[in-house]
């Protein structure tokens, strides 16, 4: 015989309410795990021309990113290189692909927005010029239309940490 939730005890209330409130959360992250698995990104993308959810800086496709911030770096690209590692370990992202050549290095991460585990992918390119390196740098959302504007902060962010 089942006993009605209304003569249960506290502590079964408690976990009956937690249950509750966490089943959105876990049913959005099986969501995630279906519509949005982790693809390896090998050759740098472009945003499309109406998007919302992508940011580009540099090779010649600034997108949603101030055209007037630099893509030249006057630093050895070693240094950009720890600098930007450093950037992917602080900030918590999973590296997908990882290409390193005598003159260039690429890499395409993940991160996830800090409570719904949204996975926005950040590609980087660094091509090294002796004393300088150029940088090209791509972020986009894996799920919706739209962003808040998080793409092209995310870019901001990466390119203070590589410029300063």
């Amino acid at each position: 015989m089942r006993m009605p939730l209304s003569e249960a005890s506290n502590p079964i209330k408690l976990l009956a309410v937690i249950g509750l409130l966490i089943s959105p959360w876990f049913l959005t992250q099986v969501g995630i795990a279906i519509l949005a698995p982790d693809k390896e990104i090998e050759t740098m993308p472009s945003c499309e021309l109406d998007s919302g959810n992508c940011a580009h800086l540099g090779g010649g496709e600034t997108y949603r990113m101030d055209s007037s911030m630099a893509t030249t770096v006057e630093l050895n690209s070693s240094i950009v290189w720890d600098k930007l590692l450093d950037y992917i370990e602080d900030n918590g992202g999973e590296i997908l692909v990882e290409i390193t050549s005598q003159s260039s290095y690429y890499v395409h991460f993940v991160e996830k927005t800090p409570f719904w585990k949204f996975p926005d992918d950040i590609v980087i390119s660094i091509t090294d010029f002796s004393d300088s390196c150029v940088i090209e740098m791509h972020s986009h959302s894996r799920l919706g239309r739209g962003d808040i504007g998080v793409n092209p902060d995310r870019l901001n962010a990466i390119h203070e940490t590589l410029f300063n």
